[in-house]
């Protein structure tokens, strides 16, 4: 599992996580009982990263995954999820552009006021 967490960028805890949530199905096991991952574990793994990123919740990933389960015949409930999570993306990122250009706009004002070029007004100290 160590070498698994080193290749995804996944703490030790979160894989074992995910993998006694059923997120990680048909983990092989040693005769120690130990977890075996293949490359394609891997690669599923590295995913579950991405659902995770993306804002999925556990609940959301175990959904996907049993959709995934079902195979081919599934595939068009996943993309209108992954459409849905898109758009949330989307979203979030505008607001995040958003947030960027107030922070571009303060600094400027900021670097105006430190310049002389503009008075300091302030929305929370009393007028004078």
């Amino acid at each position: 599992m160590k070498e698994v967490c080193r290749k995804t960028g996944m703490t030790y805890e979160a894989l074992k996580f995910y993998c006694n949530q059923g997120l990680v199905p048909n983990v092989k096991r040693d005769a120690n009982n130990y977890r075996l991952f293949d490359d394609r574990d891997v690669a599923w793994i590295e995913s579950l990263g991405c659902l995770k990123r993306c804002g999925m919740s556990i609940q959301e990933m175990k959904h996907y995954v049993g959709l995934c389960e079902q195979g081919q015949s599934s595939i068009s409930e996943r993309k209108v999820l992954l459409d849905r999570k898109r758009e949330q993306l989307m979203e979030h990122i505008r607001e995040l552009e958003e947030a960027v250009r107030y922070i571009d706009w303060k600094q400027g004002f900021y670097d105006d006021v430190l310049s002389g070029r503009t008075p300091y007004e302030s929305n929370l100290l009393p007028e004078k």
